[in-house]
């Protein structure tokens, strides 16, 4: 999975939104209700480096991997960096993706939660539905 896709991916989680930290920080940050979920860095050295938060059993597991590392500042809180984005498993990278989005968007507050799914079932009800 490239850079590109595993972008959209996140993008497409219902509420995700995206910010992009200009210097000297370089980071595009998506985040679900203003909680953090996914970092990638933009700039050099390790461009596209890709950051989440992760199971605090899966951080032991996955920091033994190679390309993969605690993430900088915020390794005590199981986030990990994964250098290569291209070289990580396409399916267990997303599976790690929704469990991070699960926990941001677990940690808002119950109305947060709902006013989140209830602008996206809003949505869903605009868009036509595809005929059989």
């Amino acid at each position: 999975m490239n850079v590109a896709q595993r972008k959209t991916f996140c993008a497409s989680l219902a509420g995700a939104t995206d910010k992009l930290h200009a210097d000297p920080g370089n980071i595009l940050v998506y985040c679900v209700g203003g909680k953090h979920f996914t970092y990638f860095k933009t700039s050099a050295p390790e461009k596209w480096r890709f950051s989440l938060r992760v199971n605090p059993d899966r951080f032991i597991e996955l920091t033994d991997m190679p390309g993969v590392k605690p993430a900088r500042y915020m390794g005590r809180y199981h986030w990990i960096t994964i250098v290569k984005v291209q070289q990580f498993p396409g399916t267990y990278l997303t599976e790690l993706v929704q469990w991070s989005y699960q926990f941001a968007f677990g940690s808002l507050s119950r109305a947060r939660q709902r006013a989140i799914l209830a602008t996206i079932d809003a949505s869903s009800a605009l868009t036509p539905k595809e005929s059989a």
